[in-house]
């Protein structure tokens, strides 16, 4: 602590925060106290070292016109033609000032002052006054300079204009010396540093669950820091860069914290965006500054989020020139990564979730050696991203960490962490004293439908149409085989939708073209309920369109699933397409995937039509039960139409082995590297 004490001891003259003192602790002279002096002087000779500075009375035209006539003035002179300046003789001052002093039978200062409005008739009504007198008093013009109102008519206006520049300054910069926001540091990095001193940031490996495989990555990164000769003995080197790779919310940042807080080494954390600036040069200039930096605190880490801001592709636009700022940026980027120059001992950690318009020169070795794909969890995941956000959280007993990781496939880790948020809120809106398990399910329909908006009124017949419409995507899908089976359908209102309906999809890593058409069949048969019941169709079916229209068109154009088209695909993973003003294929490709995208739409209609003209009364049964009930759940379905022929027992178990296997070995890693954890510290 002495130490530090005496480094800050000796940074104190130049702290930005105390500019006005020396290493003695003794005020400085500050220079505005002296232009501060020289304003008040100059403003008093203006107004107390005047010459003409003298007590006078003004006078009205009619005073005027009386002292002349009395024959009492010995001389009018003209100042500058603005004012007139009335001197008295030996009579006028014996009758109105007969103390005042005379020289040569007059005053040195004048008795009288009068305001001039126009100087013609000023002379005038002079000459008039004293008609019929034999020595009458004329007007004499007097040319009077006032030096110092004239330098002051140009010295306060340049005055103002220096003090004005400089309060902007020291508002800008805290001062010459400047901080992060200062005009003179507009070039430097603004990067956060984190060192092993910092209390800022709290996370550890341990917050983040559910991506073991990103973990073991990071963490070899990390050890390497740690205990280099480890690695150094062999001859391995350090990597140079990490990217992560992931859609958005699967934690990325958060992974990247809890290297700041598990590495003993120097972080310096900052986003992409924060090199972009309105002026030439400030990027490549940031970058540079950032990189010195962290030479200087070497071996550290450097963490960009959103490094797609900077590193989007080169000359991929057509409306930007060869000075491109964020090009330049990028290419400074490139050059202190992996340049003619070394930067041992700096890793570059990045995120981005739009690795495909990353420009290829920043992907390769030797800047990102490693990128790591930061996936959306399983179920396994989903279980313990779950124990992670419960830990804080009052839960009741009936809460059931596995079955609430099924009921949420395809969340994210900020998509779970927001149903725990929203179900502790649901829980103390309703006044309890522990969260339950209807309060996640509640938020897990809140999250994906919605706010329910009981109070919206609907007529019975729209309620009728809703019904039949929802009752019509639960029985397609559960009388086809690899359509997501139903999980809950109500017809309450929520957030946009008159009706929505919760499905349970297989989680599977590739999709055949039988699942993709049944799940569209699935998907139609909303609009086919409403043709099979009612006759006619209705504007309810638009999302359902909207979803089966792209799946349709993916299928023609990017999967090559379509016999027409053939084993085709018009997908272009760079990004390049975005900016193209053509498309990939001629205008006769384009009416052919147009006409077989609608046949096969047409015909997944069709065939929804089929299914529930076959089982009318089990959908009636059903419709009107969600009309009673206004919620119905999988349970319904099954006692309607029985069970799915579809589901076997022996590959259910195969699979929850499968999936308790896996937990296992999951908890067996934890364990290892929670044992190994105070060795390696």
């Amino acid at each position: 602590m002495s130490d530090n004490k005496n480094n800050m001891g000796d940074q104190q003259p130049n702290n930005p925060m105390q500019p006005n003192r020396n290493p003695k602790g003794k005020r400085r002279f500050n220079l505005m106290w002296l232009y501060a002096i020289l304003f008040i002087v100059l403003i008093g000779l203006q107004f107390f070292g005047k010459e003409n500075a003298v007590t006078q009375e003004d006078i009205d035209q009619g005073r005027l016109v009386e002292l002349l006539q009395s024959q009492e003035v010995s001389k009018i002179e003209l100042i500058n033609k603005e004012d007139a300046e009335i001197y008295l003789n030996e009579r006028g001052l014996q009758k109105n000032f007969p103390e005042a002093q005379t020289v040569n039978g007059t005053t040195v200062r004048p008795n009288y002052t009068y305001r001039i409005g126009s100087l013609d008739r000023f002379e005038e009504l002079v000459e008039k006054s004293q008609e019929g007198i034999e020595n009458p008093v004329y007007i004499s013009n007097v040319r009077r300079n006032n030096w110092m109102s004239d330098i002051l008519s140009w010295i306060v206006p340049l005055l103002l204009l220096i003090v004005f520049w400089m309060v902007i300054m020291r508002s800008m910069g805290s001062g010459l010396g400047g901080g992060a926001g200062s005009i003179f540091n507009i070039g430097k990095s603004r990067a956060q540093l984190y060192d092993k001193n910092s209390s800022n940031v709290n996370v550890t490996f341990k917050d983040v669950a559910g991506l073991e495989e990103a973990k073991v990555e990071i963490m070899e990164v990390v050890d390497f820091l740690k205990n280099p000769e480890k690695y150094t003995k062999l001859g391995g080197k350090i990597p140079k860069g990490v990217l992560l790779v992931g859609p958005p919310g699967t934690g990325k940042t958060l992974l990247a914290k809890s290297v700041a807080g598990e590495a003993n080494v120097p972080f310096f954390s900052l986003s992409g965006s924060d090199f972009v600036e309105m002026f030439v040069g400030v990027g490549a200039s940031r970058v540079r500054d950032l990189f010195n930096n962290a030479k200087a605190k070497a071996p550290c880490i450097i963490f960009i989020d959103e490094i797609d801001a900077i590193g989007r592709a080169r000359g991929k636009s057509a409306f930007t020139g060869g000075n491109d700022e964020r090009e330049s940026t990028l290419n400074q980027l490139l050059t202190e990564m992996d340049g003619f120059g070394t930067n041992s001992g700096v890793i570059v950690l990045a995120a981005t979730n739009r690795a495909d318009i990353l420009d290829k020169a920043l992907l390769r070795a030797g800047r990102f050696d490693r990128q790591i794909y930061v996936e959306l969890p399983d179920i396994v995941g989903r279980k313990e991203i779950f124990e992670v956000h419960m830990r804080g959280l009052k839960l009741a007993a009936d809460v059931d960490k596995e079955f609430l990781a099924k009921q949420t496939p395809g969340f994210s880790g900020a998509d779970i962490a927001n149903v725990c948020n929203e179900a502790a809120l649901m829980a103390a809106r309703k006044g309890k004293e522990e969260i339950d398990k209807q309060d996640f399910l509640d938020a897990v329909d809140r999250i994906i439908g919605g706010l329910e908006k009981k109070n919206k009124i609907i007529s019975l017949e729209e309620k009728k149409v809703i019904a039949f419409h929802e009752a019509g995507h639960a029985t397609t899908s559960w009388l086809l085989q690899y359509a997501h089976p139903l999980v809950k359908v109500t017809i309450v209102p929520r957030g946009n939708s008159l009706g929505a309906a919760w499905y349970l999809p297989e989680e599977r890593q590739i999709t055949t073209k039988e699942q993709m058409y049944h799940e569209m069949i699935a998907t139609l048969g909303g609009r086919a309920a409403e043709q099979v019941v009612f006759g006619q169709i209705s504007t309810g079916a638009l999302s359902d369109l909207e979803k089966v229209t792209k799946q349709a068109f993916a299928m023609v154009t990017y999967y090559g699933l379509d016999d027409e088209i053939g084993n085709l695909s018009y997908y272009d993973s760079t990004g390049q397409q975005d900016y193209s003003l053509t498309k990939p294929y001629s205008e006769k490709t384009a009416e052919t995937i147009d006409k077989q995208v609608s046949k096969i739409i047409e015909k997944a209609y069709q065939e929804a039509v089929s299914i529930l003209t076959d089982h009318r009364d089990g959908l009636s049964q059903l419709a009107n039960k969600l009309i009673e009930e206004e919620v119905i759940f999988g349970e319904d379905l099954e006692r309607i139409f029985g069970k799915r022929p579809w589901g076997n027992s022996e590959d259910e178990k195969l699979k929850n082995a499968a999936l308790k296997e896996t937990e296992n070995q999951a908890q067996k890693q934890l364990e290892t590297e929670t044992q190994n954890e105070p060795q390696n510290a």
